[in-house]
């Protein structure tokens, strides 16, 4: 391939479009602090505070998103989910750099370049070896703690298992560092009864707690002591991970049947799995309602579609796409159902398959509730929809729709210690929305007034919304 034009394209108006976009970042939306309420960091690496000497482990290491374009470009797996040089990974990826012209890929490691080792040459062949040594030898010196604090992150909310004894956040908590980091709740296990590793896991619960788990009423029993231990340090979400939200009619006596029955391994029926998933779903609701926990629904993914891979290689390794699942119904019968018990909880609902938007931004609103300010949130572009074009969309329907003011903002989703320029992408896209607006002559020009706003959702509303110092 022809050699690129060295010099990056990220100046300092980078998406920006006009003096009004200029003015709305640099002098409101630049240096707002960053709360990233969902993410999938490592806590251990974080509690470990050791350099993260290279590049490649940074970068590379479980990020699904440079997997799946190094795939496309024809780069052999033993560079990409295997074991050969860490450097060889990195020069593979050099190659494959040149080829995510208009993927956001692109855009994102330029930027990440600049922002976190002042690189302003494109990656490419050419330029691979210089960027590989100067960032290692960046690397070197910097822990994790360090490239969050150089970030501006204030707060950071890490997903995280029902059995895990947050060893590691406790250590973190002890230490005095920059960055608040906060376990988030993930109880995708307990819902998962049709695979073939529940009982397995639910005996990991049972040694976890303390006491046997043979019924529904000692499952409940067990939930709530591990919710009880999550609160007791820090965490304030939940979050789940699922295709669709589950809401058949119950009984708990029918529920704790379906649950007997797979305790000893024997089969039980799709419709048995529905009704067991929309009673533990309702009852882990309600336990969050009751400690004042806001939660999390990323709804959409149809996961591990390359099951050669998935035996070689394991899941979430890039062969994830947008599911066309149905939505609407059943989280309207949860919400509604939560909702007229006076036990629904903040939520945040986030879609992946962007034919849905309306469809998710609509529902949100059906839950308002008085005296609660943006109760009900539509949350950011998601996965797939985490680019420009997602980002713009979901600005825009969400303006439509509901209040964008009142919106929470962006996240990074991210298991990488480097993505935090995902905010800075974010602010830059939504500094030049709204400047377009003020030229149009469809919102005031008042710089002021619209540069609050974007500074409330890039930063002050999180605050309020989730009160992580309460």
């Amino acid at each position: 391939m022809h050699q690129i034009n060295c010099k990056t394209f990220i100046t300092e108006n980078f998406l920006l479009n006009s003096k009004e976009a200029e003015i709305l970042y640099h002098d409101y939306a630049k240096d707002m602090p960053i709360i990233d309420y969902h993410n999938h960091l490592s806590p251990k690496q974080i509690a470990e505070n050791l350099p993260i000497g290279n590049i490649t482990d940074a970068w590379l290491g479980g990020d699904h998103y440079k997997w799946r374009g190094m795939r496309a470009n024809g780069v052999d797996e033993k560079y990409i989910t295997g074991n050969t040089l860490k450097e060889d990974k990195f020069n593979k990826w050099a190659e494959t750099v040149p080829y995510t012209l208009r993927n956001p890929l692109f855009h994102w490691t330029q930027l990440e370049l600049k922002r976190y080792f002042d690189v302003d040459d494109i990656l490419q062949p050419s330029t691979a070896s210089e960027i590989y040594k100067k960032a290692n030898s960046i690397l070197a010196t910097k822990t994790p703690a360090d490239l969050l604090e150089d970030m501006n992150v204030e707060v950071i909310c890490t997903t995280d298992d029902p059995i895990d004894n947050l060893e590691y956040h406790i250590t973190i908590a002890n230490r005095n560092i920059f960055t608040k980091v906060l376990p988030t709740f993930r109880p995708d296990g307990l819902l998962q009864i049709e695979g073939e590793n529940f009982s397995d896991y639910i005996k990991k619960l049972s040694t976890c707690v303390g006491h046997s788990i043979n019924n529904m009423n000692e499952l409940l029993k067990a939930i709530q002591s591990r919710i009880d231990f999550f609160d007791a340090h820090g965490c304030r979400l939940s979050d789940y991970g699922l295709e669709q939200i589950y809401a058949y009619d119950f009984t708990e006596k029918e529920a704790d049947s379906i649950l007997k029955k797979r305790l000893v391994n024997k089969e039980i029926t799709t419709d048995e799995s529905n009704l067991y998933m929309s009673f533990i779903l309702y009852k882990l609701c309600k336990m969050y309602h009751a400690k004042g926990w806001v939660q999390q629904f990323h709804l959409g993914a149809l996961r591990n579609n390359n099951s050669r891979l998935l035996k070689e290689v394991g899941a979430d390794v890039g062969c994830d796409s947008i599911g066309d699942f149905s939505q609407a119904e059943a989280m309207s019968t949860l919400f509604n159902n939560l909702d007229s018990e006076n036990c629904l909880s903040k939520t945040i609902t986030y879609n992946l398959n962007p034919s849905q938007n309306e469809v998710f931004a609509t529902m949100m609103g059906n839950y308002s509730e008085g005296g609660v300010i943006g109760k009900m949130q539509w949350g950011s572009g998601w996965w797939f929809l985490d680019q420009k074009d997602g980002m713009e969309k979901q600005i825009n329907t969400l303006s439509n729709m509901g209040l964008l003011s009142r919106f929470v903002g962006m996240l990074t989703d991210s298991r990488s210690l480097l993505s935090y320029p995902r905010h800075e992408y974010f602010r830059r896209i939504l500094s030049n929305l709204m400047a377009e607006d003020m030229r149009k002559g469809l919102i005031p020009n008042d710089l002021p007034f619209v540069g609050k706003m974007i500074q409330d959702i890039c930063y002050h509303n999180a605050v309020d919304y989730f009160k992580f110092n309460k």
